[in-house]
């Protein structure tokens, strides 16, 4: 599967039949989305009967886990795991929701099927930028809060009226929890990027508006819905526990707050215990904890970029790489030894002429796009054959 490409969601729905139990009941699926990180924003893992054509970005993990976390959500509430039921549920949910833009993209994909439709507006959920370059220089890629779209679809399929007042809720109590949570701690640089990752990710309230002044717990101590509860609590721990260490008074708001929603302390004891094992086993990999310095931030999130571009176009880059003799040598020769002044001059030129024949590569032809040619002449080894279609079913005879 590749979740950059037209097809996936499809492709999703093909796999998951033979799938159908990986998940059998809520606590399970909850489970399996924290040790993945999609609950604490922090997208780590997707699930292992997904297989991918390439090694995923950030991005496009959080997509797979958003899907998954709905898919079951829609068949462990409904009992039904027909997936065309669930894409038009799932859409008719979002249009509910009135997520912005969602009557623009009925616009521009009248007539497409209903995957495509939700293929575009799950990829306007996860991402923050509006544009390749603000995404590179940002390294808050994607939506933090997207289990809280997971939370209010399992309140929608249940009945629930109003959606968006029920994610606004959601939304107004995990900033406040998160808030009051850093306040509880000695601040770092950390905290900042943690505070901002959430803050940025705001849909449904304005963030300028709300007033943090703790009259929040009154919601909390009225809240009886046990998964959101438990997603309060897990956010609150994460904040706390993103610098490995718990002070006494740190100690005191976790209890505090899970007490308020109605935990014994033995489930708020399981809670920081299960934040203290996904940090312990992936914090080299969660992206708002690295701080490298702006030049090979840059260079890290280009190589990203120009990597997911060759995956997505590699059949046309076969095909008009094979039509340039002398630049496929000349590629070869540049994975082994330095080229020429005059050698990069040819490569540059007849690279910028097939970019300009492959839409999607129209980042290279922007003004500074030169910049991103040796980015793509190391990745140019990774260019193997495959098939057409990264999201191409076999139909069985």
């Amino acid at each position: 599967m590749n979740p950059s490409a037209s097809g996936w969601i499809d492709k999703f729905g093909h796999d998951v039949k033979d799938n159908l139990e990986v998940f059998n009941d809520f606590r399970n699926l909850y489970g399996g989305l924290k040790t993945s990180g999609f609950v604490y924003g922090l997208n780590i893992k997707i699930p292992r009967f997904i297989k991918p054509e390439h090694t995923l970005s950030e991005d496009e993990k959080a997509k797979i886990n958003l899907l998954t976390a709905l898919f079951f959500t829609f068949k462990l509430e409904h009992n039904n795991s027909n997936f065309d039921d669930f894409v038009h549920t799932i859409f008719q949910f979002y249009q509910e929701l009135n997520i912005s833009n969602i009557s623009f993209l009925n616009k521009i994909l009248a007539g497409s099927k209903t995957s495509k439709q939700l293929e575009k507006l799950i990829d306007s959920r996860v991402y923050l930028g509006d544009n390749v370059f603000s995404k590179t220089f940002n390294r808050i890629i994607t939506n933090s809060l997207l289990f809280i779209d997971v939370l209010t679809f399992k309140y929608y399929l249940n009945g629930g009226k109003n959606i968006r007042e029920h994610a606004q809720t959601l939304e107004y109590l995990t900033i406040n929890v998160t808030a009051h949570a850093l306040n509880s701690k000695e601040k770092n640089k950390t905290d900042e990027r943690l505070a901002q990752l959430f803050a940025s990710s705001m849909t449904f309230i304005d963030g300028e508006k709300q007033e943090f002044d703790g009259s929040y717990r009154a919601q909390l101590l009225n809240n009886s819905v046990i998964w959101e509860n438990h997603y309060f609590l897990d956010v609150a721990c994460l904040t706390v526990w993103e610098d490995k260490t718990l002070e006494y008074q740190e100690s005191e708001f976790i209890f505090g707050i899970g007490k308020d929603l109605g935990f014994e302390r033995k489930e708020i004891s399981r809670s920081l215990e299960e934040i203290t094992s996904f940090f312990e086993k992936n914090s080299a990999n969660i992206p708002f904890l690295k701080d490298p310095n702006m030049a090979i931030q840059f260079y890290d999130s280009m190589s990203k970029v120009v990597n997911k571009l060759i995956l997505r176009n590699n059949k046309r880059l076969q095909k008009e790489l094979s039509e340039s003799k002398e630049l496929m040598q000349l590629l070869s020769k540049s994975t082994v030894k330095d080229l020429s002044s005059e050698e990069k001059k040819k490569v540059q030129n007849q690279l910028i002429d097939i970019f300009k024949s492959i839409p999607s590569l129209a980042i290279f032809l922007l003004p500074g796009g030169a910049v991103l040619l040796p980015i793509f002449i190391k990745l140019i080894p990774k260019l193997l054959p495959s098939a057409f279609d990264d999201n191409r079913v076999d139909k069985k005879s």
